[in-house]
């Protein structure tokens, strides 16, 4: 018999926390998640989320050990904005038992309608800047802290409860870094910028922490990401918290802005890009820094202890993608990745659908590596 617990303290959401550590733990290809990260993003007086949204977290127990866990998300701005009543599952993980995942979904079909949402879609997180997805291609590749990553049963989980169809598909690209910049690529990039006068601006961190160019790179994530699947305007708490979590800590050549000299040199695209972290998670414990990974991670980040690099979020005002702004982003990373001799450059989940990033990775070596794949069902 499933026994379904609803996570209150403290102590039971380390025990939340704690149960993917342990159903991953002999996973070679999974990557620990940031203890400190994951608990900021659930604790609902820590994160800026829970302005806009209502959440609960259940964990699966039989004869007494954690068998599952699924948090249960309303995000009413989303909702809003996209003019449904979803309710969101996330952080859905359990062992290859039906009976498990069955009864987790069925508390968050119960939860939700409750509150009367009409649908219920996932994985999928707080906002848009969370995991969302579920692996359904790639399992055999290093997973990354940015991205979901799973068994290959989960799938079968959700097929054998019956409802599910696909919402939405990501796609992660896996780009073997150039010698150097492709010269039909630099051309289109040069031709573009001369076109319209735009301009890689490298940030210094007095811009970005004192005269709030951090603020402004999240604040157009708002009008750069509204039409993607799921998208809900980032309040300014939230804003806030984004750049500690990124920009503060970020090698700045890894990071590039596009402005427009027309336009008083205005910001109409950016780039934020992190030297792979993967293997240094994988030596921590439970995702813990102490007592050696704080020195890991910094390796990483500063010293380039990695052979790739992760993409995390690109994004060009819709008036300048159809200008080829794009290309100017990536010619600049492209270049800085081959300045300090990273090997691989691991794009982090796109939409299918998205042509507009996808199109430029046809001028390099690249590939699909991963698929991650958005659920839904009337409920």
């Amino acid at each position: 018999m499933i026994e379904i617990k609803r996570v209150g303290n403290g102590k039971e959401l380390e025990c939340f926390m704690q149960f993917r550590y342990d159903l991953y733990r002999d996973d070679p290809n999974d990557v620990p998640y940031l203890h400190f990260d994951e608990k900021r993003t659930l604790r609902k007086d820590q994160n800026a989320s829970f302005d806009d949204c209502e959440a609960d977290y259940f964990i699966a127990y039989r004869d007494g050990k954690a068998v599952g866990r699924v948090a249960a998300i309303i995000n009413r701005r989303a909702n809003e904005r996209w003019n449904n009543k979803v309710v969101r599952f996330g952080w859905f993980d359990f062992i290859d038992d039906k009976e498990v995942s069955k009864t987790l979904l069925d508390t968050v079909k119960a939860w939700g309608k409750e509150r009367g949402m009409t649908q219920m879609a996932g994985p999928m997180g707080f906002a848009d800047t969370d995991r969302e997805g579920m692996l359904v291609e790639g399992f055999d590749t290093m997973g990354t802290m940015y991205a979901n990553h799973n068994y290959p049963y989960y799938k079968e989980h959700i097929d054998a409860y019956g409802g599910f169809r696909k919402d939405n598909d990501y796609v992660e690209m896996l780009v073997k870094v150039p010698e150097k910049v492709p010269e039909k690529f630099a051309k289109i990039a040069d031709m573009v910028e001369k076109r319209y006068n735009l301009h890689v601006h490298k940030l210094t961190r007095k811009e970005l922490m004192k005269e709030g160019y951090g603020r402004e790179v999240f604040s157009m994530l708002n009008k750069t990401y509204k039409d993607l699947y799921g998208f809900a305007e980032l309040n300014e708490r939230k804003i806030d918290q984004l750049v500690e979590q990124y920009i503060k800590i970020a090698d700045l050549n890894l990071v590039s802005i596009i402005v427009d000299g027309n336009d008083n040199n205005k910001m109409v695209g950016f780039g934020i890009t992190f030297p792979s972290l993967s293997k240094a998670m994988k030596k921590t414990r439970n995702g813990r820094l102490l007592p050696f990974g704080w020195a890991r991670l910094l390796n990483a980040i500063y010293w380039h202890h990695a052979d790739t690099v992760d993409m995390l979020l690109i994004g060009v005002l819709p008036e300048y993608r159809a200008k080829g702004a794009n290309a100017i982003i990536f010619k600049d990373l492209v270049q800085q990745y081959i300045n300090y001799g990273f090997k691989w450059a691991q794009a982090m989940p796109q939409m299918e659908t998205n042509n507009n990033i996808l199109s430029n990775w046809q001028y390099f070596e690249a590939f699909i590596n991963k698929r991650l794949r958005c659920f839904i069902k009337e409920i």
